[in-house]
């Protein structure tokens, strides 16, 4: 069935989860899309309002994250356009630890709107489906920070999160925290992931300097540069973020799903092997 919900970032890392998860239900949201009709796109608010038009509750993620410079600004003017047009509540994902996204979290929360914050920790998925993916596949994975214990969640349990919040107004006015089960470092992670992939991994323990040293050699973005160091140098030692929250399991009445379970399920697929699939 047609609804009034908007997912915006829709075929993001979470957004299309979020969208699978309600199409599950029955429900058929407006995907939010710089490719797709109506379109969404952050950088053209022209787009806004025919993607904001009958809608009544909306899923917002900012890419590539709400700490990089504009993110503030342009949340400030979604979430003051979506309550003129009506919108009633708000799901924001945000980042555990970021002092900048906890400012957009401020603006939602002070809207008028119902609203309910999801607030993650470093994803699982950032392993098989983002910048971790290629250090991976190429065996030789160089990390700075490799002893910070991290309390890495699966993207699957926060969309499933996300969802529940959405249409169920029990959470309206609650900051969720959406954490792993155990705290991991990224000795571990590497190490878990060369055993479930049966592959021989090399891990080299690096200086943050040679890891945005060698991000710039690579010719990355300089936004996405910019956002790996600020994620390094300022989130990933807050102790904010060294802490492991329940409230997955007080959400959804199950224990959140641990990296190995996650590395296992990954290795499955095949994404992590360099045997080329004919």
């Amino acid at each position: 069935m047609k609804t009034n919900i908007l997912v915006i970032g829709g075929t993001g890392k979470t957004g299309r989860r979020v969208v699978e998860q309600l199409q599950n239900k029955g429900i058929e949201p407006r995907v939010g899309s710089r490719n797709l009709l109506p379109s969404f796109d952050w950088d053209n608010k022209d787009t806004w309002i025919s993607a904001l038009e009958g809608i009544e509750k909306m899923y917002v993620t900012y890419y590539p994250d709400l700490a990089v410079p504009g993110a503030k600004e342009a949340i400030e003017s979604l979430t003051y356009l979506a309550k003129e047009l009506g919108v009633k509540k708000m799901v924001l994902l945000s980042g555990k630890g970021e002092t900048e996204a906890e400012a957009c979290e401020k603006i939602v929360m002070n809207s008028g709107m119902d609203y309910t914050i999801v607030r993650a920790s470093w994803f699982n998925q950032n392993w098989s489906e983002s910048f971790f993916l290629d250090p991976i596949l190429s065996g030789e994975v160089a990390l700075p920070m490799s002893d910070v214990l991290i309390p890495f969640v699966d993207a699957n349990d926060i969309v499933e999160v996300a969802a529940t919040v959405l249409l169920n107004d029990t959470y309206n006015g609650e900051i969720i925290e959406v954490t792993g089960p155990e705290l991991i470092t990224f000795k571990d992670i590497v190490n878990i992931i060369s055993k479930t992939s049966k592959r021989n991994l090399n891990f080299y323990d690096i200086t943050l300097e040679q890891y945005i040293d060698g991000m710039k050699q690579m010719q990355m973005p300089n936004d996405v540069v910019w956002l790996i160091e600020y994620l390094f140098s300022h989130v990933l030692t807050n102790p904010k973020n060294q802490l492991v929250v329940n409230d997955i399991e007080r959400v959804l009445g199950r224990k959140a799903k641990t990296f190995l379970e996650y590395a296992q399920e990954t290795a499955e697929t095949g994404i992590w092997s360099q045997v080329e699939v004919q």
